[in-house]
């Protein structure tokens, strides 16, 4: 088996395997890498690299706004706002090519991938007593469906 097969196949199984917050900060990190790219690309004025990163970032959005849970905890419904924000930014900055989109949804995407890793590490973290919860009832107070 050669060595991309091998990183693929490693890759799908740890998705298989990841617990919901992990998938969420997953998908997170990479929605912020697909902003920085199309940031790249359009600094150099390659609009189709650009616009292959910005429909990236557009399906994890909808991933993320599909698999909230907005009756889970009170901002739910100002996250899914944000979500809702987001798609319609990427789309507006993929059709104009206009940096200044890329840029306003990497000002809110990052400090949101920030925030998720936080809440999954805090989510991980021991209880009081050495008692872990179960992953189900921690993603349930991440709002993770």
């Amino acid at each position: 088996m050669n060595m991309a097969r091998s990183l693929a196949r490693m890759r799908e199984e740890s998705l298989a395997t990841a617990t919901p917050e992990r998938m969420v900060v997953l998908l997170y990190d990479r929605l912020v890498v697909d902003i920085e790219r199309a940031q790249a690309a359009l600094g150099r004025e390659a609009r189709e690299e650009a616009g292959e990163a910005l429909t990236h970032a557009q399906r994890i959005v909808d991933e993320l706004r599909f698999s909230l849970d907005v009756s889970a905890w009170d901002g739910a419904a100002g996250l899914a706002s944000l979500y809702d924000y987001l798609a319609v930014t990427l789309v507006r900055a993929n059709v104009s090519g206009n940096p200044d989109l890329v840029r306003a949804c990497r000002e809110v995407a990052q400090p949101l991938r920030d925030t998720w890793h936080e809440a999954a590490l805090e989510a991980a973290a021991p209880r009081p007593g050495g008692e872990q919860p179960p992953s189900a009832a921690r993603a349930g107070d991440l709002g993770v469906a």
